[in-house]
């Protein structure tokens, strides 16, 4: 499960009110729902795209810092999609995946990598007990 933030100084709310319609937009139909990290989270079960088998994707509320998006992806073999002649399909999502982290966190691939770095460098600054 990937988290992400959003751009400084915005909320999840203001930029997507309606957070489980853009998912189904995006991707397809909620069938239902799964718990992460003790946060309700929406579940594609049958994607529109057959690039991904199923996508969970939602809000990560706190009371004490902004909120988060949570997501995963599970994506098919890339190999199967390309022996089934899929390649329009798998070029698809990447797109789809980018757009969407894009709408909802406000902020693009290179800018979300950036961050993900400082995270992981700030992670190696604190000691290990």
């Amino acid at each position: 499960m990937q988290e992400y933030k959003m751009r400084r100084g915005e909320t999840l709310d203001e930029r997507v009110p309606d957070l489980k319609g853009l998912i189904e937009e995006y991707f397809g139909p909620v069938t239902g729902t799964e718990s992460y990290d003790d946060h309700e989270l929406f579940v594609v079960g049958e994607p529109t795209n057959p690039a991904f088998e199923r996508v969970v994707a939602g809000a990560m509320r706190f009371s004490n810092r902004k909120d988060q998006l949570a997501v995963h992806f599970e994506e098919a073999d890339p190999k199967a999609l390309i022996d089934s002649g899929k390649l329009e399909e798998a070029a698809e999502a990447v797109s789809l995946k980018n757009e969407f982290l894009e709408t909802v966190t406000g902020r693009d691939a290179k800018s979300r990598r950036e961050s993900m770095k400082r995270e992981v460098e700030d992670d190696e600054d604190v000691p290990l007990e």
